[in-house]
């Protein structure tokens, strides 16, 4: 419960933006305003999504047959998000969720999500990116709140949304493939 109340804190800054982009930017130092600027437009402009998990892969190269038998691939879960298609076709997303990680454990994730989309006809869209993250594990740094930065991979059509991500690690950790459904209102 402190680790869920913590990231609520730090999400709580996100819902504060004003209606008006130059009242909550007005503050911010001059190369950081484009980035605020950005936030408030996913936040005012955006649309509601609704983000499900589901599935985790734990690479076999990386893990015994043992170690793999024990962990948790049934990542489920899910959360929240707003998300923004830019002039460039581009989108821009905040995104908060929650879901079970390789140990069971409820990992909180919160983050910006950035995908160069190719529309390949008006209804499909595929797209690469990459998302900066926060996120919290018993398993890492004792559950203190740490930054992370992923690939982002999307497959779109017309609301439902595909994602995956690679969770990079060594030998005994992170080496997942991680699915990701989202439903955009």
């Amino acid at each position: 419960m402190k680790k869920l109340m913590c990231f609520l804190l730090i999400l709580f800054p996100l819902c504060t933006f004003s209606s008006e982009p130059s009242t909550s930017c007005s503050n911010w130092n001059s190369w950081l305003k484009p980035i605020c600027q950005r936030l408030h437009q996913i936040w005012t402009e955006g649309n509601n999504e609704l983000y499900l998990s589901g599935y985790a892969w734990h690479n076999r190269y990386t893990y015994s047959p043992e170690n793999v038998r024990k962990f948790n691939e049934a990542a489920w879960g899910g959360g929240l998000g707003k998300g923004f298609i830019d002039e460039k076709g581009n989108f821009h997303g905040l995104a908060a969720i929650a879901f079970l990680d390789s140990h069971r454990h409820l990992e909180p994730v919160m983050g910006y999500l950035f995908v160069k989309n190719a529309q390949l006809s008006p209804d499909f869209r595929v797209g690469i990116g990459y998302t900066l993250l926060l996120t919290s594990r018993p398993d890492i740094n004792h559950g203190i709140p740490f930054p992370g930065i992923l690939p982002w991979a999307t497959v779109l059509y017309k609301k439902v949304t595909l994602n995956a991500t690679y969770i990079p690690g060594a030998a005994g950790a992170g080496n997942v493939f991680y699915l990701l459904g989202k439903y955009t209102f």
